[in-house]
């Protein structure tokens, strides 16, 4: 049986798929073969809709799938012809297959549609490059080529599939479920973390997920995870102040509803975009009151809750100054107003090309899932192309087309995959030599029998998987190949022989090249990028706790910033707007960094500064000047690796790891990386009656962050480090803040690293057992 059991709407568009292959392969096969007389090129018109509508799983509705064939079609005329070329040697072909496989197979940096239509691209090469060396037929071959992929793209439009939701108007859809939650009591805390989950890539169907390199993806994914964290934030604040907000708060929540609104239209319409500055402007506001109370005298300050509560909502409506940028740049293409912080919005104003080349660069490393899959495709085909042709089997491009359809990115995958293809082949040779027997020489016969065995090789095979798959589709080929030229039972033998040494072929390449597939990957990506973004923390404290540029009145409170040369004055709490290159801009001591790692990867536990001195502050410059942002772009790089990585593991047959909460770990990244760039902009500094212990309290938290993702790391790397010795708790947080920002800041980062530690940490208890039904429940991440 299939290892999934098919829904009602996954079962019709298998059928409707069969359907389209079947009529588009018959249609092109029958009148070339018996109207026309061209074997070859029926031969082509009958490979074609097969390779690129039943092979290739391309994504999308019927017009997004006939326009990557049509898009495909000058690759496929083009490699159709280099595999004719090079079947003149062995070692040309081999040669070829190595670099066409690596190529094709690497494209799936490029998003689900490359990477879907990668193999039926593969086939037009892997079928041309095997003898008979026959340029001659070169315009046959290229005829039925052409022939059958348009009459697959017409049947695509004819009969397609129902659209799914775009990703556009999902966050859309989001993002009027954050209007509404902006009020006391609009939405339950539930339903806005389920209105987020819904915007998980995993949870959209692969055609819709903006996967690609160019602006508007980027822009969309990053839309995506600024609305989730505000949902998140909304969710949060609704439990933690479930009786009412103050004025101030109501009206930057207005503010941002209005935003959450207009930004919906607009994405759906593309028409009456959020008027600019308006929410920076609001928050600036919010900022210069948060500011001014905090300057007040002790008995006229808010009371510490209300001053937690106003950082979530200023925290909140910065995740909706996020979507009104991403937003921009998704509808318009490029920004147009200045997106801020660069750093976060880096590919705002690089060209197509440049973008394409630095996702293609960033995974050419070993380290890639995407590259590991390219290199194992490539050395499997390439050897698999070799051994046939060294022992001249027949029909040997059966052999690569075993292992480009049977392998998978883990061995034992691999290994499941070929036991039930071989058993499936086994019975279906079986069959297919009785028929051949049977029937003889009747090309009548198999010509009646060709279309309907196709139906249902196409709609069964899927349905009840492998198996049956490899089964049936090898009822196809025997019916096929008797009407082209006269056979015998011997062809049943040999695609026996083929598909067996396909088998051991792809499980060889599964068990020498990554074996583990994503696991262990996913292990170390995982632990890279919080190792990377755990450096931010300390710093990001020390710019809270010293200040940037800011000058410290009598008593400790904030005074106003200073002037700029010009005599005017920059917004309160902004260090980001000041005119680059200004002779005034402060030049900031060296930044404190994080302990040196051990060789087994950890860190020495984090020790307290000496009595009597202070960490250095961080060096924060700007995008303007006065403050830089944060080095941010190593943990960005890292934290595209870790998603390829987890994207791959996640569609991996789950091992006996299904406790970790690998997606915790992503929003922990994420959680550092924003709050490196939104602190050190709109955090308050040191109020007036702030004490020495608050800020030891932060900066002691910070350090304990750091330790805690070395533990995180080193049990991701298979490590037993002891556990980090907590020195601060939230219980034990001083009354008063030195920066009430930070504190809630590191608190959320504690929370979710605790979360994290649980997830690695064996259970004190055995796991559930089965339910009834044989199925476990999916992996927390």
């Amino acid at each position: 049986m299939a290892d999934v059991i098919p829904t009602g709407q996954e079962r019709a568009t298998i059928v409707r798929r069969a359907v389209r292959v079947a009529v588009a392969a018959g249609a092109g096969f029958y009148p070339l073969l018996y109207g026309a007389g061209l074997p070859v090129m029926a031969l082509y018109a009958l490979f074609a809709p097969i390779a690129v509508g039943l092979l290739s799983p391309i994504p999308g509705s019927g017009r997004q799938r006939a326009s990557v064939m049509v898009r495909a079609l000058p690759p496929a005329l083009a490699l159709a012809t280099l595999g004719t070329l090079l079947a003149v040697d062995t070692w040309a072909a081999v040669g070829g297959m190595l670099v066409v496989g690596f190529l094709l197979a690497f494209a799936a940096v490029g998003g689900p549609r490359p990477a879907g239509v990668g193999p039926g691209l593969q086939l037009f090469y892997i079928l041309a490059c095997f003898p008979p060396y026959a340029p001659d037929t070169l315009g046959q071959r290229l005829s039925g080529l052409t022939i059958g992929i348009l009459l697959l793209t017409a049947l695509e439009l004819l009969l397609p599939d129902p659209p799914a939701t775009p990703y556009r108007e999902r966050i859309a859809r989001a993002l009027d479920e954050a209007a509404r939650g902006t009020a006391p009591g609009g939405v339950p805390p539930e339903r806005l973390r389920e209105a987020g989950a819904r915007l998980r890539l995993s949870a959209v169907p692969p055609a819709e997920r903006p996967a690609g390199a160019g602006r508007r993806d980027r822009a969309l994914e990053q839309s995506g995870r600024a609305v989730r964290r505000l949902l998140d934030q909304l969710a949060t604040l609704a439990e933690t102040s479930p009786t009412g907000i103050d004025p101030a708060s109501a009206a930057l929540l207005d503010r941002v509803s209005r935003l959450c609104t207009t930004s919906a239209r607009f994405l759906r319409t593309g028409e009456d975009p959020p008027v600019p500055g308006a929410l920076e402007a609001a928050m600036r506001d919010f900022q210069a009151e948060r500011v001014r109370q905090s300057s007040a005298a002790p008995g006229e300050r808010p009371q510490a809750e209300v001053e937690r509560r106003h950082s979530r909502v200023l925290a909140l409506a910065e995740s909706a100054r996020m979507v009104e940028i991403t937003t921009d740049i998704a509808v318009h293409g490029r920004p147009t107003e200045p997106a801020l912080p660069r750093r976060l919005f880096w590919y705002a104003d690089l060209s197509a090309p440049r973008l394409w080349a630095q996702r293609v660069v960033g995974n050419a490393t070993f380290r890639s899932v995407l590259f590991q899959n390219a290199v194992r495709t490539a050395l499997g085909l390439a050897a698999a192309r070799a051994v046939a042709g060294s022992l001249d089997l027949s029909h040997g491009f059966w052999v690569l087309l075993v292992v480009l359809t049977l392998g998978r990115t883990t061995a034992g995958a691999t290994w499941q995959a070929v036991r039930q293809a071989v058993a499936g082949n086994a019975a279906g040779a079986l069959v297919a030599g009785a028929l051949l027997i049977g029937l003889g020489p009747h090309t009548d016969v198999y010509a009646a029998l060709l279309a309907p065995v196709m139906l249902v090789a196409f709609a069964l095979g899927p349905l009840l998987g492998i198996a049956y798959a490899q089964g049936l589709f090898t009822l196809v080929v025997a019916t096929a190949f008797a009407q082209i030229e006269p056979v015998t039972w011997r062809l049943s033998e040999a695609r026996m022989i083929d598909v067996v040494t396909g088998s051991v072929i792809g499980l060889l390449c599964g068990l020498l090249a990554w074996p583990a597939g994503a696991r262990r990957e996913v292990h170390r990506a995982m632990a890279d990028l919080l190792r990377t973004c755990a450096e931010l923390v300390p710093g990001t404290a020390e710019a809270l706790l010293r200040g940037s540029g800011a000058v410290t009145a009598v008593g400790g409170a904030q005074a106003a910033p200073q002037p700029w040369a010009d005599g005017s004055r920059p917004p309160p709490g902004d260090t980001e707007a000041r005119p680059s290159g200004h002779s005034g801009d402060p030049q900031p001591p060296a930044p404190q960094a994080a302990p040196e790692a051990r060789p087994d990867g950890s860190r020495p536990p984090p020790q307290p500064p000496p009595v009597g001195t202070e960490a250095p502050p961080p060096v924060l410059p700007g995008e303007g000047g006065s403050q830089v942002a944060p080095q941010t772009l190593p943990g960005v790089h890292k934290l595209r690796l870790a998603e390829a990585a987890y994207a791959q593991y996640r569609t991996e047959t789950p091992a006996e790891d299904t406790r970790t909460d690998w997606h915790a770990m992503l929003i922990a990244a994420n959680h550092m990386l924003l709050g490196a760039h939104y602190l050190p902009r709109f955090g308050l500094r040191s109020p007036a009656d702030a004490t020495d212990a608050s800020a030891a309290w932060a900066r002691t938290t910070a350090r304990e962050a750091v330790a805690e993702v070395d533990r995180i790391a080193a049990l991701l790397a298979g490590g037993t480090p002891e556990p980090v010795r907590r020195r601060t708790a939230a219980d034990s947080r001083p009354p008063t803040p030195q920066s009430v920002d930070l504190e809630v800041w590191l608190e959320s980062l504690d929370q979710q690293l605790t979360r994290i530690d649980a997830s690695l940490t064996p259970p004190a208890q055995p796991p559930p057992p089965v339910t009834p039904s044989g199925r476990r429940t999916a992996p927390p991440g």
